[in-house]
């Protein structure tokens, strides 16, 4: 599906908030692209990211699938919406065995407020992708209201 974005600034806007999320930075997470509808985030393997087998934990797994369906959502709302996901379903293929992960999520649908996506998580090992998880999630634009409070005088 091709989809337009509702302004021109739209991979600003996105990189913004991917950079106000300290989890992200923890983590060391990368936005790679952005496109209208479409999200790439890559996490490099650290030991702290795993779970007792040494693969990378599935709720870093999950993360990065919810973040990477979050942006592609995001990607198409409003200029001063914000964006929460509100139902995520998460299957996990194989293990999470390599030096990175890339989550990689395109939009299914864009509606006036909820927007489902389908993400998919790779384990990248000796150059190879190998699906690890994937993921359907619904997302939800929040439009901003600010506007009309911040012209109004208290009483």
């Amino acid at each position: 599906m091709t989809f337009k974005p509702k302004f021109p600034d739209f991979k600003t806007k996105v990189k913004e908030s991917f950079d106000r999320q300290k989890f992200m930075e923890l983590i060391r997470a990368r936005l790679i692209d952005v496109k209208p509808g479409f999200c790439e985030i890559h996490v490099p393997y650290d030991k702290s990211l795993t779970q007792q087998h040494g693969f990378f934990h599935a709720g870093i797994i999950s993360t990065v699938a919810d973040n990477a369906s979050g942006y592609a959502s995001f990607s198409l709302m409003d200029e001063n919406s914000s964006v929460l996901t509100v139902e995520f379903k998460l299957n996990l293929m194989s293990p999470g065995d390599g030096e990175l992960l890339i989550g990689r999520s395109n939009v299914l649908k864009h509606g006036k407020t909820l927007t489902v996506c389908k993400a998919e998580v790779y384990a990248v090992k000796n150059g190879e992708e190998k699906l690890c998880a994937v993921s359907q999630a619904t997302l939800i634009e929040l439009k901003d209201k600010s506007d009309s409070a911040a012209t109004s005088t208290p009483t």
